[in-house]
């Protein structure tokens, strides 16, 4: 297959972005520095259209190479029609490094190496995915839900580790319960009492009060009996002045993480909300271990572009769970993929995970891995990659997921073979 007549490079920036365009001889024939606006947009377009004054010469041929993906003008180009394709800055760098050993960098001759990588291995690139409006819509509030438990857990270690220097019983008080110091009601009591002194001086009715208005609906008796007698106890202390101030600071953090937990969960909703109108929704949800979280996720990274991936195999590719092959000479070595979607690997190993006890048939084939000798994560690994499948075959079809069809029953006598 002959490569385009011209190919195009745009080197993205905050303020002006550099264009080149070359030939197929590698010659730069056009350059321009454009805006990030829609009359950038237009003169982008016009400069594409005027490359060849010739009526089988259309704009829509010249593939655009860029590595950002999410700037507006990105967003622009591809409205109009036009092909854009993302090159990983890693990979540009690379190519970079193969034309100069100092691999001298300038906004002029990497739109120009952007253009020139599509001439000559454009066939190893693919354009950006067509995703529908709603499948965006859920990547975005996804991944903002991502980086909002990242924010969560960041001002959770904040509050942990000041905690532990001057208020340790506020750290073994939820230390066996689940969600520990993100828990309402530990937050609750830490914003009433938040050092050891005020801690110590709260009642049994203060405590159950507060436990019932943070949530708590069990064992609220027992609850305010164990906090009042863990709060009472001797502890080593810091000086009363100092133990003051560390209480403010202790408050602070205490505000930041209720921030964190309420965006989270605000996220949360809006999430369900757009991923339960999402019309592969069902789909998703048919599956073993798959809630609204997990099928968001999926859908966020995987998009529902039918030809994004041609069969499951590039699917699995891409989600880290097909295993990667080195070989040289006589040596061969079978190891998993360390670059691949990072997002969609981490839910791929929470889901497999979840399916254990949820569906014979995927229990039975991480046991048969685990005989054959994987360990937990490679068997994980390899049942994520066998329900990846099963999603790309019930994606293309419009089916939910049958359990008899993504595992059926093995015969007795196959077993014994």
């Amino acid at each position: 297959m002959k490569p385009p007549l011209f190919t195009a490079g745009v080197d993205w920036s905050e303020n002006l972005n550099d264009v080149a365009v070359v030939d197929r001889s590698g010659e730069v024939v056009a350059r321009a520095r454009v805006e990030e606006s829609p009359e950038g947009v237009k003169q982008l377009l016009r400069l594409l259209a005027g490359l060849r004054s010739s009526h089988r010469h259309s704009r829509k041929q010249v593939p655009i190479g860029i590595e950002s993906t999410r700037s507006l003008l990105v967003e622009g180009l591809r409205a109009a029609g036009q092909t854009v394709i993302a090159i990983n800055p890693t990979v540009v760098d690379h190519y970079r490094g193969q034309l100069t050993p100092t691999k001298r960098k300038s906004d002029k001759g990497d739109a120009a190496l952007l253009a020139d990588i599509l001439r000559t291995h454009g066939h190893r690139h693919r354009s950006l995915p067509e995703n529908s409006e709603s499948a965006e819509a859920v990547a975005v509030l996804v991944r903002a839900h991502w980086q909002a438990q990242r924010t969560r857990q960041y001002q959770y270690n904040r509050l942990r580790s000041l905690l532990r220097e001057y208020h340790p019983a506020a750290l073994t008080a939820w230390a066996d319960l689940p969600g520990r110091l993100l828990r309402p009601e530990a937050r609750a009591v830490l914003r009433l009492a938040p050092t050891p002194s005020s801690a110590a001086r709260l009642t049994i009715r203060q405590l159950r009060r507060t436990l019932a208005e943070a949530g708590r609906t069990r064992l609220l008796d027992q609850h305010a009996d164990r906090l009042h007698t863990l709060f009472r106890a001797t502890v080593l202390r810091r000086r009363p002045g100092v133990e003051e101030a560390m209480g403010v600071q202790a408050l602070a953090c205490l505000d930041m993480l209720d921030l964190a937990c309420a965006t989270v969960d605000a996220l949360a909703e809006r999430i369900e909300d757009a991923f339960l109108r999402h019309p592969q929704a069902k789909i998703y949800l048919s599956f073993p271990g798959v809630g609204v979280l997990t099928g968001a996720r999926l859908l966020a990274e995987i998009g529902d572009d039918p030809l994004r991936f041609a069969d499951a195999r590039g699917l699995r590719a891409y989600a880290g769970a097909a295993p990667l092959t080195w070989a040289s000479s006589t040596s061969t070595s079978v190891t998993h993929r360390r670059i691949a979607n990072l997002r969609l690997k981490a839910t791929g190993h929470t889901w497999a995970f979840a399916t254990l006890t949820r569906s014979l048939g995927c229990r039975a084939h991480y046991d048969r891995r685990r005989e054959q000798g994987d360990r937990y994560a490679a068997a994980l690994r390899h049942l994520f990659g066998r329900l990846l499948g099963c999603l790309h075959r019930c994606l293309a079809r419009e089916e939910l997921y049958d359990e008899q069809v993504a595992f059926p029953a093995r015969r007795p006598d196959a077993l014994e073979g």
